[in-house]
């Protein structure tokens, strides 16, 4: 940990004395918790230090304590979650960490004589947003009406996409879960009444039908609740974002969700601008095609408030920088849990659990309570928890039994 003195590791701190520190640091070590709206934080925070000419690393990581700080080596940023001797922190309660950042990073490089031209585009902020739960329009109106404004993106009929192929885009899609979801032939077969075979579905009267069949599908989905009709909304009517690397703003916010705990190096990459289109696709297929088989084939139980998921998410089949099976479970279970929860559970929290992992997910508020129980209850070296209010995550002991799991959890959750 460095000693800089005008380092600051309050969340709420004004923007102007967290800008200070960043802009007087030696080289910045920024640490993201592994999730689409700290990557999109990250990549705000880096991209402002590179305006400004202060060195800096970038590194993903599921739980704190998979964080050494005992390095000397520069000033430690601390993204989306807390760090014990972090000297910055970007993790403001109750709000997505990327509009944080975005105000930070604009901030850093609007400082007189440094930085090129003062402008740090919206929409990696926006998407941030969305990749957390958030809604652009409530939370982060100026910011869409700049982007709107500059043409970076529109409104449009359809649905939230990543690439010119609606049927992959439905079927890797971790915005919405229903029968559809997890492949090509399902999502096919869902739109074989609106699309016709060599459409690419471009024109707004095929959108509109489209998006109109998407939530027809999820209205009518036997095993849906009546969240799910909701939840949808976040896949409808989409932002259309030309200039970034994926088609919307909902698409660049899921691709994020994905890459983070799949493939942490490419998301760093393309949080940065620095490219990984195409490996960050192939991340988002795997990622939605693991969870939405996990959902689809996991074991239920319902408790009196507490909906538990046991899903089989392990990432044995995972090659390269994905941060070790324990990163991508991880993540895993906690898209696992938010579907569950917005499309599956009778229940306002849901506990995705698997061989000692848990992911909590709740509506507003419960999720931290409960991570934090199994990881104060049931702890072992390395048991630790991470997370907020309506998401979080936990590490505890293996050996521990499954009824004394659901118990826990359903004590905290009172």
């Amino acid at each position: 940990m460095s000693s800089q003195p005008d380092a600051t590791a309050d969340a709420n701190a004004p923007e102007e004395s967290v800008a200070a520190a960043l802009s007087s640091a030696a080289f910045a070590r920024i640490v993201a918790h592994a999730d689409g709206d700290a990557l999109a934080a990250a990549g705000l925070l880096a991209r402002a230090l590179r305006g400004v000419d202060v060195p800096f690393q970038v590194r993903v990581a599921s739980l704190g304590t998979d964080v050494s700080t005992d390095s000397d080596d520069g000033l430690l940023v601390a993204v989306g979650s807390d760090l014990p001797d972090a000297d910055v922190t970007i993790d403001a309660e109750g709000r997505p960490a990327s509009l944080r950042a975005h105000e930070v990073a604009t901030t850093l490089v609007g400082d007189p004589g440094r930085g090129s031209d003062g402008v740090i585009d919206p929409i990696l902020a926006l998407a941030g947003t969305v990749a957390a739960g958030a809604h652009p329009d409530s939370v982060a109106a100026p910011l869409v009406e700049t982007a709107t404004d500059a043409g970076s993106m529109e409104r449009r009929a359809g649905v939230a996409s990543l690439v010119d192929d609606v049927v992959d885009d439905l079927a890797h899609s971790t915005l919405v879960h229903a029968a559809f979801s997890g492949t090509e032939d399902a999502s096919r077969a869902e739109l074989s009444s609106v699309l016709e075979p060599d459409s690419n579905a471009q024109d707004e009267e095929t959108r509109r039908s489209i998006a109109s069949r998407v939530a027809l599908a999820v209205a009518g989905d036997d095993e849906s609740t009546p969240r799910g009709a909701t939840a949808v909304e976040r896949l409808l009517r989409p932002y259309a974002t030309p200039d970034s690397p994926m088609a919307t703003l909902g698409g660049l916010a899921d691709v994020l969700n994905a890459v983070a705990v799949e493939r942490p190096g490419v998301g760093v990459a393309l949080a940065l601008g620095h490219g990984g289109r195409s490996a960050a696709l192939d991340a988002w297929r795997d990622h939605a095609a693991a969870v939405h088989r996990a959902v689809d084939t996991a074991h239920t139980g319902r408790y009196d408030g507490v909906y538990v998921v046991r899903a089989d998410v392990r990432a044995e089949d995972m090659e390269g920088d994905n941060g070790g099976d324990e990163g991508a479970t991880l993540g895993r279970l906690r898209t696992v849990a938010r579907l569950v929860r917005d499309f599956r559970s009778p229940e306002p929290l849901v506990a995705a659990l698997d061989d000692g992992r848990a992911a909590l997910s709740a509506p507003e508020s419960g999720a931290d309570d409960a991570a934090a129980a199994l990881a104060s209850e049931f702890p072992t070296e390395s048991a630790a928890w991470s997370g907020g209010p309506r998401r979080a995550i936990a590490r505890f002991d293996p050996a521990t039994e499954e009824a004394d799991v659901i118990a826990a959890i359903r004590e905290a959750s009172k």
